[in-house]
Formats: C-alpha cells, structure tokens, sequence
C-alpha cells in the first residue's frame, strides 16, 4: 500500500540555496516522487512517495545520509523536536 512520509525543516537565514540544493538529485531506493514545500521564511516540508512502508523503512539510511549532507543549514524546531520534525504512514484514503 502507497506510503507517504513528510518532514519539516526550519533552515538558517541566507542558506535556503544550499538547503534547496541538497535535494536536487535525490537518490533514495523506492522512491516514487518527493516535493519541497516552502512554507514560511526559511520553512520548509518534504513530502514523499513511496510504494509502501517497508519501502521506505528500507530507504532511511540514504534519508539520513542526505540529511547529513545539509544538516549545519538547520536551525533547531524548538520544544524537543530537534533539526526535523518526520512522520509517515500509509495511505488510508485517497479520494481524488
């Protein structure tokens, strides 16, 4: 069943570039299609797509790899979160 999972990122002021730049060529096994989201100044949430949950379980030490490629462009989210702030699952309904 397809999977999505996202995470949110608050980047470090005048490095939104270099955040941006980290995920131009991502190459995680399995995954469908992923989106960068800019949601605020210096805000941020990737979304991804994934054939299924094993799929992207299997795929989280290239995510973490990929993260460690950026992750000094972070700031931390406040109230224990950290640098990201993931969730995922798999889809339960899909009306459209």
């Amino acid at each position: 069943m397809t999977a999505f999972s996202s995470v949110r990122f608050r980047v470090k002021s005048g490095r939104d570039q270099d955040f941006i730049d980290a995920h131009k060529n991502l190459d995680w096994p399995g995954l469908k299609q992923a989106h960068v989201i800019k949601t605020g100044d210096h805000t941020y949430c990737i979304i991804a797509e994934w054939p299924d949950m094993e799929t992207l379980a299997g795929a989280r030490p290239h995510m973490i790899t990929t993260l460690n490629s950026f992750r000094e462009t972070l700031e931390d989210l406040g109230n224990g979160l950290g640098l990201t702030d993931a969730i995922a699952g798999p889809v339960v309904l899909a009306p459209k």
